[in-house]
């Protein structure tokens, strides 16, 4: 795991205690596009599954883990691909 993906993992899983918590780097799929540098670490893709997103609306949720990620945005992280997750919605599935 790189730097920005360790960072990402760091916060996230102090500020929401997650059951499960996956990130993948998809920067080479996005070569050449908006945001992307050599080296990759600017577009992921995120899996959470928190108690701490209950009751709240998805987009409530995507805010939430974009206000824990503002530094890493500031930093070179250009975009999320976020799935965000109650552990009784996993459990329904």
């Amino acid at each position: 795991m790189g730097t920005m993906a360790t960072a990402i993992d760091n916060k996230l899983r102090a500020a929401l205690a997650p059951v499960r918590l996956e990130i993948a780097d998809e920067s080479s799929r996005h070569a050449g596009h908006a945001g992307w540098r050599e080296g990759g670490e600017t577009h992921f893709r995120v899996e959470i599954v928190s108690a701490a997103f209950a009751g709240q609306s998805r987009v409530a949720r995507q805010r939430q883990v974009y206000a824990l990620l503002k530094d890493e945005f500031a930093a070179g992280l250009h975009a999320l691909a976020l799935t965000t997750l109650t552990p009784d919605e996993v459990a329904r599935s």
